[in-house]
């Protein structure tokens, strides 16, 4: 179990009224190919507290997957920043938990959320560019809220990447 600290995140305000970059981001350094996927559940309080799966390049180069608490309901939401974030809501799923996957091949990503981790549905592809490795983990945010805590279960990595990202698998 990871606390989120309260007004906690990872978001670079495309219109340039806010950067966060305070939440504790648990990460090995990666070099290569490889997927990593695990199972998130959140105490879900606040606006946009969320468990989050998080690839870094450097401090203006990352995206993140959240199971994240919005619009009262959890729902998987992607940002991408590359200078600065864009934020993308997907669709509600489960109070229970879920499944949130990174592959990475070369210099592209894929995104992918799950129910029972057989199955896998792509929640976002892209490019960042790097030249040698990159920080790849988990996050506890809670932007908005006093924070919240998030579990991460069954934290699996793989040398093997993803290449089929729409097949399901």
């Amino acid at each position: 179990m990871v606390q989120a600290e309260p007004q906690t995140d990872y978001f670079i305000d495309p219109a340039g009224t806010a950067v966060k970059d305070n939440g504790h981001f648990l990460y090995t350094l990666q070099e290569g190919d490889f997927t990593l996927s695990t199972y998130v559940q959140v105490g879900m309080l606040d606006d946009y507290d969320a468990a989050v799966m998080m690839i870094m390049v450097d401090d203006r180069h990352w995206a993140k997957l959240c199971y994240e608490y919005t619009y009262k309901r959890p729902m998987i939401v992607s940002v991408v920043t590359q200078g600065v974030s864009d934020d993308c809501n997907s669709l509600a799923v489960p109070e229970t938990g879920i499944y949130l996957r990174i592959t990475r091949f070369g210099d592209c990503f894929a995104l992918h959320y799950s129910h029972d981790a057989k199955w896998w549905e792509m929640v976002r592809y892209f490019r960042l560019e790097s030249s040698g490795p990159v920080k790849v983990g988990v996050v506890a945010q809670s932007p908005t809220g006093d924070g919240c805590q998030v579990i991460f279960k069954h934290l699996n990595y793989s040398p093997e990447p993803v290449t089929e990202i729409r097949s399901g698998k």
